[in-house]
């Protein structure tokens, strides 16, 4: 189990450029088992998340090609599907919650899909009943092994037909899982209360570069209209807004003037302005984002009755909630009270104790709401040696680490590498003082 070793303190200055997105990689990568023939994808980060991904593929008997930096080539054209059934698949795909997005293509194009129950961050109980609902919709039928855990899906003997369905919860995973299956079913599917994040419409317009014919793409209503086969494409993923949030938060933390380059800005919805609401200021230059250093600190903005400011996550085009974590830590050196409402998980407040540690004022209302009084600066927070819990409580912890004075070990940094691609070495070139240890 790695460990980081962060020298905090150090204002930092310079550039970086955000990571193609992790989510979005997830369910495009899962999409070339929908054709036989060659897809080509670029900017696919080079992650723990993603790299399971594509070792699973891999696998299954996808011939896969690294062609650059972040750019690979997917061809499913001899899949050995025996794999599914193997104790190696169970290991590879219950160690990665993004396996489950397989079996809507798999399920489309060869009539079976199974997954064992998939694993990922420990943020509280994450449903897969809208992935099976929308299976079971299109006419596949169901089963769960309890004793192994194993779930599995089989069309008809005359194939998966399309359907209207009205989604219980806007899930992106099961939006994006039934969207692919229903691409190769016969007649119509249509999708409400859909998903329609970015990376949603990301991987609708690549399976309609294939061939598929998505219509509402952006919206919450979803009409697919079925095609025999699907073919190539070309596929560049967009550069990770939870990144691009990450890196917004540091610089506010730190003090520090920093540029994140080549930020897709028509693709980041509230998130610049939801920062704002701290006081941050973020000025646009180009496609690219500049943060002033905020040499007298920022101050958190109220409503217009008075009423302490409320920051809070929903789907899209709402606050990701990946980034309430980064929300939360950045507002502890705020001057002025905010309230952390995350609202879509469970368990994703529960490492303001090692914050707190740190000398943050945090009251933890219950496990869905937190209210910070930020320090303006005025008192540090302190070095300590604490463990990553998820990949966002993680990132949010090293930049907490990177503000304080002193010396602060995190380890099980395994969660943050699986979502940010060679942090250290990233940071180090804008000044930060981190070390990867053993």
């Amino acid at each position: 189990m790695g460990s980081f070793q962060i020298e905090g303190g150090h204002r930092l200055s310079g550039s970086i450029q955000p990571q193609g997105a992790k989510n979005e990689a997830l369910q495009i990568l899962c999409a070339v088992l929908l054709t036989s023939e060659k897809i080509t994808i670029n900017n696919i980060p080079d992650i723990l998340d993603v790299n399971k991904l594509i070792r699973l593929l891999t696998n299954l008997g996808v011939k896969v090609e690294k062609t650059g930096k972040g750019s690979y080539t997917f061809k499913s054209d001899d899949l050995d599907l025996d794999y599914l059934h193997s104790e190696q698949f169970k290991i590879d795909g219950s160690g990665l919650r993004g396996s489950i997005m397989i079996v809507g293509p798999l399920l489309a194009r060869f009539g079976k899909g199974y997954i064992p129950r998939p694993g990922g961050d420990k943020i509280g109980r994450r449903r897969l009943d809208t992935h099976f609902e929308g299976f079971i919709k299109l006419g596949a039928k169901f089963r769960y092994n309890k004793e192994d855990r194993f779930y599995g899906v089989e069309a008809p003997k005359d194939g998966l037909k399309g359907s209207y369905m009205l989604l219980e919860e806007a899930s992106v995973t099961g939006t994006a899982n039934i969207i692919m299956a229903a691409v190769l079913a016969k007649g119509t599917t249509t999708i409400y209360n859909a998903a329609c994040e970015p990376y949603l419409q990301q991987l609708c317009q690549m399976l309609n570069s294939m061939g598929a014919k998505i219509g509402g793409v952006g919206s919450n209503l979803l009409t697919i209209e079925g095609v025999e086969e699907l073919k190539g494409c070309e596929h560049r993923i967009l550069p990770d807004m939870v990144e691009i949030g990450s890196w917004i938060g540091l610089a506010a933390m730190t003090r520090s003037e920093v540029t994140i380059k080549n930020v897709n800005w028509n693709m980041l919805g509230v998130i610049p302005n939801t920062f704002r609401k701290l006081g941050i200021t973020i000025e646009q230059q180009g496609d690219d984002i500049h943060i002033p250093a905020h040499t007298n600190g920022y101050e958190v903005q109220s409503f217009i009755d008075g009423s302490i400011m409320n920051i809070s996550d929903a789907p899209w085009p709402g606050f990701t909630p990946d980034l309430l974590s980064i929300m939360l830590v950045v507002a502890t050196q705020a001057r002025g009270s905010v309230l952390i409402h995350q609202k879509m998980f469970e368990s994703r407040l529960f490492f303001v104790d090692k914050l707190i540690d740190m000398g943050a004022k945090i009251i933890l209302c219950d496990p869905h709401r937190a209210t910070v009084i930020g320090h303006d600066f005025k008192s540090t927070l302190k070095a300590t040696t604490m463990s990553s819990p998820d990949i966002r409580a993680g990132i949010s912890l090293l930049i907490a680490a990177l503000s304080a004075k002193g010396t602060s070990v995190i380890h099980n940094i395994e969660q943050i590498d699986r979502g940010y691609e060679n942090i250290d070495e990233r940071l180090k070139a804008i000044g930060a003082k981190i070390e990867r240890i053993a």
